[in-house]
């Protein structure tokens, strides 16, 4: 058996929960949030409301708050999830009779988006627009719905003005939307449409940009990082090979 729990610095997020177990078996009990769960090996049986239910590998996991729920491996070898608490206004409440019913939707673009922010947990922008996006896929597939295009031409300019205005310490996706009176997924839609990559990927660019001007300039890679905006030296090495192809110190020589 294996646990790892935290608190991530990302809005809409209580808890990110990572744990193996083998013959651990949850007793019923409720949560006052959502439960967004990732099987990464194994299968889960589990009641729901007295249903029985089944969360398996290829799928995606949304168990709703206020509803009671148990837990067991399906096989002898247990199971390892990732797990994420999320606040119970992320998502509507009239999704949780719907989200009794079928808690576990098979779509790989859901669950390689559920994937995608486990990874970015670290960077608050760029979870919080993966979250976006999460939660209004889920949002319409339960509603029978289709995503709404945002009309406003001007939106993604204004959104880059204002990532421009915030280097290096950045601005969060709620401010943002705040600011331009929206809601952050309509930001993240229509900044991916207007310029072809999505506005934390457009952030972290802008960044690894200002590393390399310091770094040219012949500050150590510590102190570039922080001005450049990312969290550590570990972080900005991260991006700035994903971006250039070799790490801040092979740059400079």
């Amino acid at each position: 058996m294996s646990i790892a729990a935290w608190k991530p610095a990302v809005e809409g997020i209580r808890e990110v929960f990572h744990a193996r177990f083998t013959t651990h078996v949850y007793p019923a009990h409720t949560h006052d949030a959502w439960t967004l769960m990732l099987l990464d090996t194994g299968a889960v049986r589990y009641e729901l409301d007295r249903h029985e239910h089944g969360a398996l590998v290829d799928g995606v996991t949304l168990l709703p708050p206020h509803v009671p729920h148990d837990g067991r491996s399906a096989y002898p070898t247990g199971f390892h999830k990732r797990v994420l608490y999320l606040d119970d206004s992320v998502l509507p409440q009239e999704l949780i009779g719907k989200a009794v019913d079928t808690p576990m939707l098979v779509d790989p673009l859901l669950r390689q988006r559920v994937h995608q922010l486990h990874l970015a947990l670290e960077d608050p922008f760029e979870a919080s627009s993966r979250l976006a996006l999460i939660t209004d896929r889920l949002t319409h597939h339960f509603a029978g719905t289709s995503p709404v295009v945002h009309a406003d031409p001007t939106l993604a300019d204004r959104l880059r003005q204002l990532l421009d205005a915030s280097l290096p310490a950045g601005i969060t996706l709620a401010e943002a939307a705040a600011e331009l009176q929206t809601s952050p997924t309509h930001l993240v839609r229509a900044f991916s449409r207007r310029f072809g990559l999505p506005p934390h990927r457009y952030l972290t660019g802008r960044r690894v940009d200002l590393a390399r001007g310091y770094l040219v300039d012949g500050l150590a890679a510590a102190e570039v990082a922080v001005l450049a905006g990312f969290h550590d030296q570990s972080h900005l090495t991260r991006h700035f090979r994903r971006v250039l192809g070799t790490s801040p110190g092979r740059f400079v020589r």
